[in-house]
């Protein structure tokens, strides 16, 4: 699994960084398909601080693209929202892609007399 983490108006530090890898674990531990992710986080400068945080994240599954984003005023805050989404999309994927047929049993050859 490829693991990208990038900033945008800041500094990604080692502890954000192994912040962002210790809840991304959680959800390669759900679902081993995960080909690549890319996080970014951005600090914008808007009137409003409570949504100024912003962690995004697309997710490339065996299939599919999975994009979530989050904003919050802690961006640890912003993170832990972001895996929440990414978990639940990952998990329906998930169940989509398994396969839901049943194995029939398989019949028993009768010896001949």
């Amino acid at each position: 699994m490829n693991l990208t983490i990038s900033g945008h108006h800041l500094v990604v530090t080692p502890a954000l960084r192994g912040y962002v890898t210790s809840k991304l674990d959680r959800i390669t531990r759900h679902f081993d398909q995960v080909v690549d992710v890319k996080v970014l986080l951005t600090v914008d400068n808007m009137k409003e601080k409570e949504r100024r945080q912003r962690a995004e994240c697309n997710v490339h599954v065996k299939g599919r693209d999975i994009f979530a984003e989050s904003s919050h005023a802690d961006l640890y805050a912003a993170v832990d929202e972001l895996t929440d989404k990414l978990d639940r999309q990952v998990g329906r994927h998930k169940t989509k892609t398994q396969d839901h047929h049943h194995v029939a049993a398989k019949r028993q050859e009768q010896p001949h007399a």
